[in-house]
């Protein structure tokens, strides 16, 4: 699925943990609490979500995000929510992309008031290292937050139902309070990079912000032995699209390599690798993953699969794989740059 290219340079420069040079915020904001187009899995029913099961974490209504979008859903004119607010069952909320404006009007459109708070939604969905790297990838794919777009979708600030989607370049992203229950991040997301504006990016991933969560990945390949590798390793990698990440249950396809069979260091990189595509959210998201990924039996249950297609520089460094389970659906598509697509529930 191809994306338009827009590009955009950080005016401030900084390094993160992983030595991925990024753009660095002025730190006059607390930190996000933790260290954290086809429809969802869940059905809807009268006009609120299910994904069987209620969750014993994840965000509430009262949670720093979701109360800011409350206070965004109050400062809209009726102009505005003519243009940005849906009726919470409406189709539009549970799609996903890789590129995509959910409606027209863009975050710089609205007053300053409203642009601050979509910004504190934003920081709170985040750990404040996710925060800088989502601002660095959001520079360089659409130069900059702010021309990014927002949807609000039923009555935020109430008890009924409610979700605030971003989406643009390389970014699908929500709030919910947990009104779609059993869904981790309130429903499928995305998230990518194309590194300094280039669409196509050299075979180390030069300052892509999502590519330490690849190499974790490619350590454990690392690992195999030959008959691992070869189970593990095929051809012909799955379609740039939302229906790579449809939950499948019972329904898993007997491909890749089965984490269950792996020794005790092997699942415990497996485990790494899952906190580390975690860590860029914050801690009520990390939290709910981690309650579905153990109600459908923990990473055990998952299975993970390289692709040979995509792999830039015929380096054997795998850029496309993905780690699937019952109910869920990380597909990491690292060539030409990073699209990456992710789907988590408590039951498919």
């Amino acid at each position: 699925m191809a994306d338009a290219q827009v590009s955009g340079r950080s005016e401030d420069q900084g390094s993160f943990a992983d030595g991925t040079t990024g753009s660095v915020s002025r730190r006059q904001f607390v930190r996000a609490v933790g260290t954290g187009l086809v429809a969802a899995s869940a059905p809807i029913f009268g006009g609120r979500a299910f994904a069987e099961g209620p969750a014993k974490s994840g965000p509430t209504p009262s949670s720093p995000a979701e109360t800011a979008v409350g206070r965004f859903f109050k400062t809209l004119s009726t102009e505005q929510r003519k243009l940005i607010c849906f009726p919470f069952d409406h189709p539009l909320r549970s799609k996903v992309g890789n590129n995509w404006a959910i409606v027209d009007p863009t975050i710089d459109d609205m007053k300053p008031e409203q642009q601050a708070l979509c910004r504190e939604i934003m920081k709170n969905l985040c750990s404040e290292e996710g925060y800088e790297r989502f601002m660095r990838q959001m520079q360089d794919d659409a130069g900059g937050f702010e021309n990014y777009h927002v949807a609000v979708f039923g009555e935020p600030g109430t008890e009924k139902p409610f979700e605030w989607v971003l989406t643009g370049r390389h970014d699908t992203l929500r709030a919910d309070g947990n009104s779609v229950e059993g869904a981790a991040f309130g429903g499928p997301i995305f998230y990518g990079h194309a590194a300094d504006g280039h669409d196509n990016e050299d075979a180390k991933h030069k300052h892509n912000v999502w590519w330490y969560q690849a190499e974790q990945a490619n350590k454990i390949f690392g690992t195999l032995d030959e008959k691992e590798r070869g189970v593990a390793l095929v051809a012909k990698s799955p379609s740039d699209a939302p229906s790579t990440t449809r939950l499948k249950g019972t329904r898993l396809p007997a491909t890749g390599l089965e984490i269950a069979g792996l020794d005790g260091q092997q699942k415990a990189m497996v485990r790494e690798l899952v906190d580390m595509m975690l860590r860029p959210f914050r801690a009520f998201d990390a939290a709910e993953v981690r309650e579905c990924l153990d109600a459908n039996g923990g990473v055990d249950k998952l299975r993970l699969t390289f692709y040979k297609e995509g792999d830039i520089g015929g380096d054997g460094v795998w850029d496309r794989w993905t780690l699937e389970g019952p109910a869920f659906a990380w597909y990491f598509r690292g060539s030409p740059h990073v699209h990456t697509w992710l789907n988590v529930a408590r039951k498919a």
